[in-house]
């Protein structure tokens, strides 16, 4: 639960997280996005709308008002949001709400496929889901939303003439 205070902090505890990582935030569906962001206008939804459930991350300014900490004790001007493709995933957060997640492994280490993630007790953790081994594919495409204008951040799954094929107005950096 996104909102749940201490359940994040306690994710981020057990990952060894340093101090100001913030956690991803999943929803279920475009509407639930709609939401808990601002800058979420008719350009933002027809991407949406073409790539989610999938692989496309937004970072986008959170709503005012949320009372939320996903680790950057609310310092963060942007989340980064998305619809899992994984049906269990999606399921979860519709039922439940916007979910912090975090890789499975540890910021700034390489993905990882199989074995144990990290070391806790069986204590540490409410639930505990394995898909088993994860194949590896494509990383996600990220793109920053702002008031000014959307801006590739990380090419991935998607690229940038299936962006452009909803929108032509999403900026490049240099």
């Amino acid at each position: 639960d996104a909102f749940n205070h201490g359940a994040v902090k306690k994710m981020h505890i057990l990952r060894g997280d340093a101090l100001g990582v913030a956690a991803q935030v999943i929803v279920g569906d475009v509407k639930t996005a709609t939401g808990i962001t601002n800058e979420f206008g008719p350009t933002i939804i027809s991407i949406c709308e073409k790539f989610w459930p999938g692989l496309l991350t937004l970072n986008i300014a959170p709503a005012q008002g949320l009372v939320w900490d996903l680790g950057d004790a609310r310092s963060l001007e942007e989340i980064a949001i998305r619809v899992p493709a994984a049906e269990f995933l999606r399921r979860v957060a519709l039922d439940a709400g916007p979910l912090a997640i975090a890789s499975a492994t540890r910021a700034g280490m390489p993905p990882k496929r199989r074995g144990p993630l990290f070391p806790a007790l069986d204590a540490d953790y409410a639930f505990f889901f394995d898909a088993g081994e994860l194949v590896e594919g494509p990383a996600s495409t990220v793109i920053s939303v702002k008031s000014d204008g959307i801006t590739l951040k990380r090419a991935g799954a998607i690229s940038l003439a299936e962006l452009r094929s909803v929108t032509p107005n999403i900026a490049v950096p240099a």
